[in-house]
């Protein structure tokens, strides 16, 4: 069972998620506290697992991994060992950037970038056409990016 957390917490999940980049004094400031209780809550929201890690989002256009693609994958047959097999090759392929476990006409839905169609191609040929028991592949392209949000509602 979850612990319910209190307002302050829900202020410094809610403050981090906009900018974790922020020191302890600027997150005290910001929740209307001292840096000392802050950090102790900060600290304890990680370790029970609130805050799973703390990244930098890049900019895919100027590194040149401009296009972004949703990919579904049909696996032909479905059974944990086969399933767990696709897992661990998708895991090692830095082309997709997220993968779930979808219901529906398709077994996995893949977040993938790349430079262009040209090294789509190649990904979808050599990568993804090399795993076992994959069986159809739908492919919708972004035209443009409406709403990016890295963070919950909470």
């Amino acid at each position: 069972m979850a612990e319910i957390l209190d307002e302050t917490d829900l202020q410094i999940l809610k403050t981090l998620q906009k900018n974790a980049k922020l020191t302890t004094k600027e997150l005290a400031d910001a929740v209307h506290l001292t840096p000392t209780p802050v950090f102790e809550r900060q600290k304890r929201l990680e370790k029970k697992g609130y805050i799973k890690k703390y990244v930098a989002i890049l900019d895919p256009e100027k590194l040149n991994q401009g296009l972004l693609v949703f990919c579904k994958v049909k696996l032909t047959q479905i059974n944990h060992e086969i399933a767990d097999a696709f897992v661990r090759r998708i895991q090692r392929i830095p082309e997709v950037t997220e993968c779930y476990n979808t219901s529906g006409a398709y077994d996995y839905l893949l977040k993938v970038r790349a430079r262009d169609m040209k090294q789509y191609q190649e990904f979808v040929l050599t990568k993804l056409g090399d795993i076992d028991h994959v069986g159809a592949i739908e492919s919708t392209f972004v035209m443009s990016e409406v709403k990016q949000n890295y963070g919950i509602n909470i």
